[in-house]
C-alpha cells in the first residue's frame, strides 16, 4: 500500500503556519515555578537554531549597568582569591571587567584601583611631573612604587607648566650616582604634538617618531597631557579592552560593604578612579544597602552602582527604586557556598536569574547572573535566562592572575580559593574592618556561623588563554542556537523563538562523557 505524504517543500510553510505546536518550551513554560519547581542550570538544555552566519560574527557586547557596556560579558567576583590587581587588569585588557575585592583595608583597595587605571591610558591628564633638580633616586622611586619611569620635566614639577626635558629608562640607564640631577641626564631634543590633538593624531606622531612618550603642549609650551607607546601596543593587542570612554583608561570596579565607614571607603576608591561600585551583601534587600545606593546618587552621581545581592522581584523591586544602575543576582548557589544548606534560604539559580531578570528588564535594569557558573554551557544558559554578563569565582580561581601562591598536592598544581563566607574569610585581620563578616552581617557576632567554605583548585594557566576559550566558545553556543548577539538570544527568549527542554537526571549522564573506559578532557589548545 503507497502512503501519500504531503508535499515536502511545504515542510517549513507547515511549521510556520501555527496549525503545529512549537517543539521545546519557551521561559515562561520553563520557568513556572508552581509547575516546575526552581531549576538551576544542570536541569534544561537550548534547543538548536538556524545557522546562516559564522560563529566569528556572533556579537558579545551587553550592559552590565544602565551606563556602562562590555565587548565581553565576564566579570570577575569580588573574593580575596579572585580579584586584586592583576585579575582586574587583565579581565579589563579581555573585554571583561574585574571587580577588586574588600576584605582589605580601605588605603590597600585603593592603591589596587590606582594601579589598575594607572595601567592603560588615552592621553594621560594627569601625569607624574618631576623638576630637572630632582634626582635619578627620584625617577627609580616612581618606578618601583608605579611600573614605569617616562617622567616629564617641569619648571615647577607640575603638570601645567612649561616643558624642558623627558626622562626615560635609557636616559639613566647606566647612571650610578642616583644623586645625578636630572638635568645632567634628561633628554631635552622632544618630540611634541600641540594642545587639540586628537587622540588617533598623537598617536600617528607616536608611531612615525619612534618615542616612548609624546608630551602634548599649549600655545606657551605648559605640558598639557602625554601620551605613552606602551598603551599604544597593547591597544593592538587587546582590541576588546574595556575603558572609560573619556579617558581611555581600563575600567574598574571594587566592592563595598553598607556600614558609615563603608562611605569613607568609597570617597577614597572614587579618587583613585573607580567607575563602578558593587555593593556586596549576601542578601541585598536591607535598609543598610538602600541607604547606602541613595547617599552614593547623592553623593557621586557619575558613579554606577551595582547593588545586591538578590533572587527574588521584592528584593530586586527596592534596589532599583532607590536607584541601581544593576543587579547581582545569586544566593547561595557559588561551589563554595554553603548559604542555602546552613541558612536554609536562597533559590537555585536559573530560576532567581530568569524572576529577577524579567522583572528588572521593565526599568532597563541589567542583572549579573553571580554564582554557579562552572562551564561556557552554564554562562549561555544564564544569558539566554536573561542575564547580561555572569560573574566568576571558582572558574577564575586558580589562573596565573589570581591571587596567592600555587603549592602541589598529590602532584597536582593547587591554588587556594574560599568563600567569602568560609571561617577563614572572616578571621581575616585587617585595621579597614573585614569585608567578609560585613557581607554577611556578622561583624558584632561572638560566634562566627560559616556560610562558605575553603579549598583548593587546579592551576589554570592565564587568564590571557583561558578568557578567549570562553568568548570563543560562546560564540559557538550562540551560533547552534541560531542568534547572532546576546542581545538577540534575550530578544527571542522574550519572544518566545528561543527554546527550552527540562532534562531528566538519565538525560544530564547522557549529556556527559560515558561509556569509555578512560578518557582525556583538554578544553582548549
Amino acid at each position: 500500500m503507497t502512503v501519500a505524504y504531503p508535499d515536502h517543500t511545504l515542510a517549513l510553510q507547515d511549521l510556520e503556519s501555527g496549525k503545529t505546536r512549537r517543539d521545546g518550551l519557551s521561559a515562561e513554560e520553563l520557568m513556572d515555578s508552581i509547575t516546575q519547581g526552581g531549576l538551576t542550570y544542570n536541569d534544561f538544555l537550548i534547543l538548536p537554531g538556524f545557522i546562516d552566519f559564522q560563529a566569528h560574527a556572533v556579537q558579545l557586547e551587553s550592559k552590565i549597568t544602565k551606563r556602562i557596556t562590555l565587548k565581553t560579558p565576564f566579570i570577575s567576583s569580588p573574593m580575596d582569591t579572585v580579584t586584586e590587581t592583576d585579575m582586574a587588569i587583565a579581565m579589563a585588557l579581555l573585554g571583561g571587567l574585574g571587580i577588586i575585592h574588600h576584605n582589605c583595608t580601605p588605603e590597600q583597595q585603593a592603591e589596587m584601583v590606582r594601579k589598575v587605571k594607572k595601567f592603560e591610558n588615552g592621553f594621560i591628564t594627569d601625569p607624574i611631573c618631576l623638576t630637572e633638580n630632582h634626582t635619578v633616586a627620584d625617577v627609580l622611586a616612581i618606578k618601583d612604587k608605579f611600573g614605569f619611569c617616562g617622567i616629564p620635566i617641569t619648571e615647577n614639577g607640575k603638570l601645567g607648566s612649561k616643558l624642558v626635558g623627558i626622562v626615560t629608562a635609557r636616559d639613566i640607564q647606566f647612571v650610578n650616582d642616583h644623586s645625578l640631577a636630572l638635568k645632567s641626564c634628561m633628554t631635552t631634543d622632544l618630540v611634541i604634538a600641540k594642545e587639540g590633538v586628537t587622540l588617533q593624531e598623537a598617536n600617528q606622531i607616536l608611531c612615525e617618531s619612534k618615542k616612548g612618550k609624546l608630551p602634548v603642549v599649549n600655545a606657551q609650551g605648559e605640558l598639557c597631557s602625554l601620551l605613552a607607546r606602551s598603551d599604544l601596543l597593547k591597544n593592538q593587542n587587546y582590541p576588546l579592552a574595556s575603558k572609560s570612554t573619556k579617558s581611555k583608561q581600563l575600567l574598574c570596579g571594587a566592592a563595598i560593604g553598607t556600614r558609615p565607614d563603608d562611605r569613607d571607603r568609597l570617597s577614597l576608591l572614587v579618587a583613585a578612579g573607580l567607575d563602578v561600585v558593587v555593593l556586596d551583601s549576601s542578601q541585598g534587600n536591607s535598609s543598610f544597602q538602600i541607604d547606602m545606593i541613595k547617599w552614593i546618587k547623592a553623593t557621586f552621581p557619575d558613579l554606577d552602582v551595582i547593588a545586591g545581592n538578590v533572587v527574588v522581584w521584592e528584593q530586586a523591586a527596592r534596589l532599583i527604586a532607590a536607584g541601581a544602575d544593576g543587579l547581582r543576582v545569586g544566593m547561595g548557589s557559588g561551589s563554595i557556598c554553603i548559604t542555602q544548606e546552613v541558612m536554609a534560604c536562597g533559590r537555585p539559580q536559573g530560576t532567581a536569574v530568569y524572576k529577577v531578570a524579567q522583572f528588572a528588564a521593565k526599568y532597563g535594569v541589567p542583572v549579573i547572573a553571580d554564582g554557579g557558573i562552572g562551564n561556557i554551557g552554564h554562562i549561555t544558559k544564564a544569558l539566554a535566562l536573561g542575564a547580561s554578563a555572569v560573574m566568576m569565582g571558582g572558574l577564575l580561581a586558580g589562573t596565573t592572575e589570581s591571587p596567592g601562591e600555587y603549592f602541589y598536592l598529590d602532584g597536582q598544581r593547587l591554588k587556594k580559593y574560599r568563600g567569602m563566607g568560609s571561617l577563614d574569610a572572616m578571621e581575616k585581620a585587617g585595621d579597614g574592618g573585614n569585608g567578609s563578616t560585613k557581607r554577611y552581617y556578622s561583624e558584632s557576632d561572638s560566634v562566627k556561623v560559616a556560610q562558605g567554605v575553603s579549598g583548593s583548585v587546579v592551576d589554570k594557566g592565564s587568564i590571557k588563554k583561558f578568557v578567549p576559550y570562553l568568548y570563543t566558545g560562546l560564540q559557538h553556543s550562540l551560533q547552534d542556537i541560531g542568534v547572532d548577539s546576546i542581545e538577540a538570544m534575550k530578544s527571542g527568549m522574550r519572544a518566545g523563538t528561543v527554546r527550552f527542554e527540562r532534562r531528566t537526571a538519565a538525560a544530564q549522564a547522557e549529556g556527559g562523557v560515558h561509556s569509555l573506559h578512560s578518557y582525556t578532557k583538554r578544553l582548549f589548545s
